[in-house]
């Protein structure tokens, strides 16, 4: 590839992108897809059909990435979940305060994003505070703190952490076959475990589990294949064009949030350029917006009260901070991380279930003393 081709690369991915995470905000806003739903749902009623829009999502994405890893288009390794190392503190301290604050805030930070397209003034409010505090998790005060805690407790395995390397190690046989013995296998495990139950098999569980699950799988595509290049024409390096990162990347929404604020304010540094998580981030938002409006659902939200604004400043604080430790949020660590079947993401995502768990309870407890 000539560099001058570079141009029209970045921005076939940035479009794509852009159109696939405008797929998941629609997507998400016409069948009510939310993890912290989905955990309130069952911790309140007992009700597990939300759950199972997430678990069907989670199955098609296991299927889709590790099918590729298969045919040998992609390569977990190279994402920033499957490394090496095992920060499994970070993890789990990170999911358990996200888990927290997305209750507190009123979902994720894709929910967020969704909730800004339908008109939600406080989720904007939301928006930036999570920004502000996941930017300082990565590069400022808090980060600091991270690395010198958290981040310091782990280990490191041979190869990847993704249970297709670590199985490929253990017994010999190849990645690509261990990537569709353990990776499409446990996804098409998933995929039955849903469709097992009638609740399973509802239009919108099959709507919004199907397609948020091939939205990441396409990103990972975008990413991974069409973005790749194995010698960039100027560094002569192996590059992933339009990532922050520097590596293959798909669908998350905390490090994205504060890449955005980022590029808002400081627009004209011209070392700023949109990137795959600035583009999804505008996209889910018009997504959402375009649904919303068609569907007669695009309402103005304020804030209830002093009590509801600062539960959502604070979890706004704790996702921002949360999500940047533990590497990821319900997306990006329970969907596009468990999708390479990293052991980090495995923690992550516990550690994002029980601090929502613990949450709801709270509020339980909360509403009981004040009646």
């Amino acid at each position: 590839m000539l560099e001058s081709d570079l141009p029209g690369l970045t921005a076939q991915v940035l479009w794509a992108v852009f159109i696939l995470a405008g797929v998941f905000g629609a997507v998400a806003q016409r069948t009510q897809f939310c993890t912290m739903g989905a955990v309130a749902d069952i911790v309140n009623m007992g009700d597990w059909s939300r759950m199972r829009m997430w678990v069907l999502a989670i199955g098609i994405a296991m299927i889709g990435f590790n099918a590729m890893a298969g045919l040998g288009w992609v390569d977990a390794g190279k994402s920033i979940y499957a490394t090496p190392r095992v920060i499994w503190l970070s993890h789990l301290a990170g999911g358990l305060m996200f888990g927290f604050g997305m209750v507190l805030s009123s979902g994720c930070g894709s929910k967020t994003l969704v909730r800004i397209g339908s008109g939600s003034l406080k989720s904007l409010v939301v928006f930036a505070v999570l920004g502000i505090a996941a930017y300082a998790t990565m590069r400022g005060i808090f980060g600091v703190w991270r690395v010198a805690t958290v981040d310091a407790v782990g280990f490191t395995l041979p190869v990847g952490q993704d249970l297709p390397s670590l199985v490929a190690y253990r017994s010999g046989i190849s990645r690509p076959t261990a990537a569709w013995a353990v990776g499409v296998g446990s996804g098409m495990l998933l995929v039955a475990w849903v469709l097992a139950r009638p609740e399973g098999r509802s239009p919108d569980v099959l709507l919004a589990g199907v397609a948020t699950g091939a939205v990441v799988v396409g990103v990972w595509w975008v990413s991974g294949v069409l973005g790749h290049l194995q010698e960039h024409p100027a560094t002569l390096e192996e590059t992933f064009i339009a990532t922050n990162s520097q590596r293959m990347e798909s669908l998350t929404f905390v490090a994205p949030i504060a890449y955005t604020l980022d590029w808002v304010i400081l627009f004209s540094d011209k070392g700023k350029v949109l990137s795959i998580a600035i583009v999804s981030v505008f996209g889910v938002i018009a997504g959402s917006g375009l649904a919303a409006a068609l569907g007669g659902a695009f309402r103005w939200e304020g804030f209830a009260g002093t009590e509801d604004t600062a539960n959502h400043l604070v979890g706004a604080v704790l996702m921002g901070v949360g999500g940047v430790t533990a590497m990821g949020c319900t997306i990006g660590q329970g969907l596009s991380g468990l999708s390479t079947l990293a052991l980090g993401s495995f923690i992550a995502f516990g550690g994002i279930v029980l601090g929502a768990v613990a949450a709801l309870s709270y509020q339980v407890w909360r509403l009981e003393r004040t009646h």
